[in-house]
């Protein structure tokens, strides 16, 4: 009865693990159907064809979410730290305290920003221009995109926008 993998003898050389591998081989055909998730180095591999197929659309999702959930907890945490109440009667004490809160409230408006730009990247993951840049159309690239997932002009396009702005200023 060679119908059940599991109830046959091993062969010679063959282990019992490996008698379980065409069953345990189904369960696996059956996850085959579910998108991979991806690492880096998985993005990185595949070719121009496979550009912001499904899988590559979930990993960035799914990085842009931890992102936007670390920036909003880090606004919290600011916003916690900022009503401690602490009283420094020393005006160097003082001074230091509101060093430390400038500072902090600078880089909470930079995340600030940044989150627009996680949200406007989620927008453009649903519509489907997610990848592609916003002047050329052409696609931004993987590296590119691991590297500052919130891109939305190529490398050539950033460097001919940023060109133009050191000749005419920041205006």
């Amino acid at each position: 009865m060679r119908g059940s993998v599991r109830n046959e003898p091993a062969k010679r050389g063959q282990s019992a693990d490996h008698r379980k591998s065409g069953a345990e081989g189904e369960g696996v055909a059956k996850k085959a159907k579910e998108p991979k998730e991806l690492k880096e180095e998985d993005l990185l591999k595949q070719g121009e064809k496979d550009y912001m197929n499904e899988a590559q659309r979930a990993f960035f999702r799914k990085r842009l979410l931890e992102l936007r959930a670390q920036l909003l907890n880090n606004a919290d945490d600011t916003g916690q730290h900022l009503r401690e109440n602490e009283i420094a009667t020393d005006p160097s004490d003082r001074a230091t305290l509101e060093e430390e809160y400038t500072l902090e409230l600078r880089t909470r408006d930079r995340e600030r920003k940044l989150l627009k730009k996680v949200e406007k990247s989620l927008r453009m993951l649903d519509d489907g221009s997610y990848g592609y840049c916003e002047e050329t159309g052409e696609p931004i690239g993987i590296a590119r995109l691991i590297a500052r997932p919130t891109a939305t002009l190529s490398l050539e396009a950033q460097e001919r926008r940023e060109r133009v702005q050191k000749l005419y200023g920041d205006d």
